[in-house]
């Protein structure tokens, strides 16, 4: 799935109500689980994750103006 940009990925795992996630940005790969039911839940928690990181990276880049 792609969000803003950003490839990720939620998959259920083998314990019930646990899904992994991966996002990349750039050349960095995040990875995670989460405890939900529902697979919508994990994929908006990710979701917030990236926003929180392109957050992060522009305000971590010199010369971009706010």
């Amino acid at each position: 799935m792609i969000y803003k940009g950003v490839e990720y990925a939620v998959v259920a795992t083998s314990e019930p109500d646990v899904w992994e996630w991966r996002y990349r940005i750039g050349d960095k790969v995040k990875t995670g689980k989460t405890h939900t039911r529902l697979e919508a839940l994990a994929a908006r928690r990710v979701k917030s994750k990236i926003d929180a990181a392109l957050r992060a990276e522009r305000q971590m880049s010199p010369g971009q103006g706010n």
